[in-house]
């Protein structure tokens, strides 16, 4: 076990890190040998990506239980301080800092708030570049973190204008990641009627929740269309695949189960919404079938931009959208369920749109439907799942003939 976990690549740029860490202290400090720092750059060479891991899982649960940009952030930044108020602590008791110096900068505990602040503003750099495709989640935050521990360690030791970048980054950056979040939230409680809404998710599958939150908000909202596409591979899978990290482990009942392979980091979550996808061809058709059913034909789309996903992912998604529907106001709906809230995330980086947040308090849960639950699918969804899973090669919805390809149903 171990060995698995210092062979990930998070753990060794969390080694790289800590040393960063001890040099930048011990130069800017002259605590080389310090005991204190010693221990303190060690807890955190072992400990570091399961403290990135916790700190985006906390975020999670802040904004899936308040179903709020905000209470995510609170979320993160609470252990964040505590942590950092600690380790500044135990580092400042140790005698690993020059005396005085610290005080410039508000003494361990402002030291701690600033470094919070401006460590959050980092971390939020790194998360918007992995949801553009560059990088990966955990080892963005965990990079970001390096470069404003260095920081920390230079201002904490007073050197000019490095002390003042420091408290001006921890504001500026705290101040502009709280200001988005409550903005986004403003958005989400004030918004106009009126316009196009986008649902995004990968409905695997699409069930009588999603056809609720549509219905609620073509109502609510007073909307003129809504847009739905489904995730074709989600990028954290399709990264996994061509490395070699999954592997597409078998079919059951037309249901893709993805597992680890050898090759897997330790410190990855490949499967923050489960292991077990429908193709995204086969959904698509669930959601058009679903949307049919419910009368909504005239007033939903359901959009599949297969090649724009791949390139772009869903900000691409949303830009085309945009594109198409010039001057119109643009909502987003979503639930507070782990994928909902990561939608919304990736929406508030998209400029002005208006979430629609639905806390749900329902029993309807893809994970049971997918597990061979029935009742919570509009009828001809819920034939199709049945049909899948009996394996037959040929089926009727509504109408229409399908081929069974493994999963993928295709028009015969």
């Amino acid at each position: 076990m171990f060995t698995v976990y210092f062979a990930s690549a998070s753990t060794r740029i969390s080694l790289c890190i800590a040393a960063v860490m001890y040099a930048a202290y011990a130069a800017a400090h002259g605590a080389w040998s310090n005991p204190a720092l010693i221990g303190v750059t060690a807890f955190i060479a072992c400990f570091m990506p399961l403290y990135s891991r916790l700190s985006n899982r906390i975020e999670t649960w802040g904004r899936g239980v308040t179903v709020s940009i905000t209470g995510g952030r609170l979320g993160r930044f609470a252990p964040q301080l505590l942590f950092n108020v600690v380790a500044l602590g135990v580092v400042a008791l140790g005698g690993a800092l020059i005396p005085g110096r610290i005080d410039a900068v508000g003494g361990v505990l402002g030291a701690a708030v600033i470094t919070t602040l401006a460590s959050q503003g980092a971390q939020y750099v790194a998360i918007i570049l992995y949801n553009r495709g560059i990088g990966d989640l955990n080892r963005n935050v965990l990079l970001a973190l390096s470069v404003n521990i260095v920081v920390t360690a230079l201002a904490t030791a007073g050197v000019p204008v490095v002390k003042e970048l420091f408290i001006a980054a921890g504001i500026g950056f705290g101040a502009l990641v709280f200001a988005s979040g409550l903005l986004s939230d403003a958005r989400a409680l004030l918004a106009p009627k009126g316009g196009v809404a986008i649902f995004l998710g990968t409905f695997n599958p699409f069930h009588l929740t999603h056809l609720d939150l549509v219905r609620r908000a073509l109502e609510e909202r007073r909307l003129d269309k809504v847009v739905i596409h489904p995730t074709i591979v989600p990028r954290l899978h399709a990264t996994a695949l061509a490395r070699g990290e999954i592997r597409i482990g078998r079919v059951e009942g037309g249901i893709q189960v993805l597992e680890r392979t050898a090759k897997a980091d330790a410190n990855v979550d490949y499967f923050p919404t489960g292991n077990r996808f429908m193709a995204p061809e086969t959904r698509r058709i669930l959601i058009e079938a679903a949307i049919a059913d419910a009368g909504l034909e005239d007033r939903v789309e359901v959009a599949f931009w297969p090649k724009l996903y791949a390139e772009k992912g869903f900000h691409g998604v949303i830009a085309r959208i945009r594109a198409e529907h010039p001057g119109a106001r643009l909502h987003a709906i979503h639930g507070n369920d782990v994928g909902g809230m990561a939608v919304r995330s990736i929406v508030d980086e998209c400029g002005w749109i208006y979430p629609f947040a639905v806390r749900r308090r329902d029993a309807i849960s893809a994970t049971a439907i997918r597990a061979g639950a029935e009742g919570m699918t509009a009828p001809p969804v819920t034939d199709a799942l049945n049909a899948l899973r009996a394996g037959r090669d040929q089926m009727t919805i509504q109408g229409r003939n399908y081929g069974n390809d493994d999963g993928v149903l295709r028009r015969a």
